[in-house]
């Protein structure tokens, strides 16, 4: 099982994230309202700026400060790791 770090130490599966998203189109807004209704948002911003939503696939939504762009460089990073193997 591959972790990724998310910020502040947080860490998620990679096995079960679905997408990587940016937080500012409406749909997504909306995708995290409702999953805030649910019960299923897990804000792990800190009280920063919400910069990536992460759709995992359990249909938990998960709020990160760190960037798309960093989130999806360590998700690739990973894979390269297990190419080498």
């Amino acid at each position: 099982m591959k972790l990724i770090n998310i910020g502040y130490g947080n860490m998620i599966s990679s096995s079960k994230l679905v997408a990587v998203v940016a937080p500012e189109s409406a749909p997504i807004k909306r995708l995290i309202q409702d999953a805030r209704d649910r019960g299923e948002l897990i804000d792990a911003t800190y009280g920063r700026r919400t910069r990536a939503v992460v759709v995992m696939d359990s249909g938990h939504i998960v709020l990160s400060a760190a960037s798309t762009e960093a989130l999806t460089g360590r998700l690739s990073d990973g894979e390269d790791e297990g190419n080498e193997e």
